[in-house]
């Protein structure tokens, strides 16, 4: 079960490109683009004055600090006490071998790089002192080597403060945004486990019901015919397995009654649904399989799946012109897919669009599945969930 487990990671992996990825890839290389650019024109600025050869250690260590920048996410800390600790050894050696010790704008977005990072992911201890740092590093460049006239010192210190502000402020903003974010999410997890305690509720109350219902029987068979007790005994035992089980998928999740909301549909109504859908949007088409005996878990987080996927599609991709929603029992379990034809554009807004996903998530690795988000090659979005039937039994 490990191996098909594993196996399905890989397929949706490769079938689904997670955009996030590739905005972390953009990101990087645009951020590259832009240092590449400063370091040119602080090169070529140099060799109009002092000459190239006068920026044999400013030219490295800006260097330096870029790439440390590009490799922030990897340890924001280590990469941000690094950065800062380049550059104050460039400019002091510059300064003391009577060279430019001026950080140049290369050096200054890397620093802001690294100090944003920094104020967004570290804990505020950290943040606070990295940015403290650089605030330092700005006050002792000045110290060190000040302009010549008031009005130049003015504007270099003016310079300075907007470059540790503008990264401080970023920072702070973009911490918000995550701290934010997290907390939907945790709400959004929140929910789908108070909705699948009350599944958990129904199910084994629905099992308990017929383990009692079956005893019953047995006792009087047994008094009747005590040679065919087993039969009914065997259903006791069954039933009462697969209790056991839907309770170990869900154990330690915490209900609310006043929280409690009317139970999911299963995909018997996947066809109503479906129809709604195209009633209203683009045209939907559905490919599944009728009177499957699923459990009720599994059941339920297929219509959720379907439900959610069409929603997204019809908040986030109004341009898509068909929808097709495929159910399918395979080997490994059950296969929901939820593809759009919606055309290529602007990625779309996980902070907006992807928290229905995280219940979804949650719910689908709660029960030893997994799922895949993203866009498709060509244009397009797919959902693909696929729920295993052996553990689920």
């Amino acid at each position: 079960m490990a191996n098909g487990a594993v196996r399905r990671r890989w397929r949706g992996a490769a079938e689904v490109i997670g955009s996030r990825r590739w905005a972390a890839v953009a990101s990087g290389t645009g951020l590259a683009a832009l240092f590449t650019a400063a370091i040119a024109v602080q090169a070529a600025a140099l060799a109009d004055s002092w000459g190239l050869a006068s920026w044999r250690l400013g030219g490295p260590a800006a260097a330096v600090v870029c790439g440390l920048a590009l490799l922030r996410r990897r340890n924001p800390a280590w990469t941000a006490a690094a950065g800062l600790a380049v550059a104050a050894a460039a400019i002091a050696v510059a300064h003391m071998a009577g060279l430019p010790a001026e950080p140049g704008p290369a050096m200054v977005l890397g620093l802001m790089v690294l100090t944003g990072t920094a104020v967004r992911v570290l804990p505020a201890a950290q943040a606070g002192a990295v940015a403290a740092a650089g605030l330092v590093l700005a006050v002792a460049r000045l110290a060190a080597d000040p302009p010549i006239s008031a009005s130049g010192a003015s504007s270099v210190a003016v310079s300075y403060a907007g470059a540790w502000l503008a990264a401080v402020a970023a920072g702070r903003w973009l911490r918000m945004l995550d701290v934010r974010a997290a907390n939907t999410a945790e709400r959004v997890r929140r929910e789908e486990r108070l909705e699948l305690a009350r599944e958990l509720h129904d199910i084994v109350a629905h099992h308990i019901t017929g383990m009692v219902i079956q005893a019953q029987a047995a006792q009087i068979v047994a008094r009747k015919d005590p040679a065919n007790a087993a039969e009914p005994l065997a259903g006791i035992e069954t039933a009462g397995t697969e209790a056991l089980a839907a309770m170990r998928r869900v154990v330690g999740l915490l209900r609310d009654t006043a929280d409690a909301a009317p139970a999911s549909p299963g995909p018997e109504r996947l066809d109503e649904l479906v129809e709604r859908f195209s009633a209203r949007g683009p045209r939907a088409t559905l490919q599944a399989p009728g009177g499957e005996d699923w459990p009720p878990e599994v059941t339920s987080t297929v219509y959720r799946i379907v439900r959610e996927a069409l929603t997204n599609v019809r908040r986030h991709a109004p341009q898509a012109r068909s929808v097709a929603v495929t159910v399918a029992e395979e080997a490994d379990g059950v296969t929901v897919r939820v593809d759009d034809d919606a055309p290529p554009g602007p990625a779309r807004p996980h902070h907006r669009a992807g928290y229905g996903l995280v219940g979804m998530r949650e719910r689908v690795e709660t029960l030893g599945g997994a799922l895949d988000a993203g866009p498709r090659p060509g244009g397009g979005w797919s959902v693909r969930a696929v729920l295993p039937l052996q553990e689920s039994r």
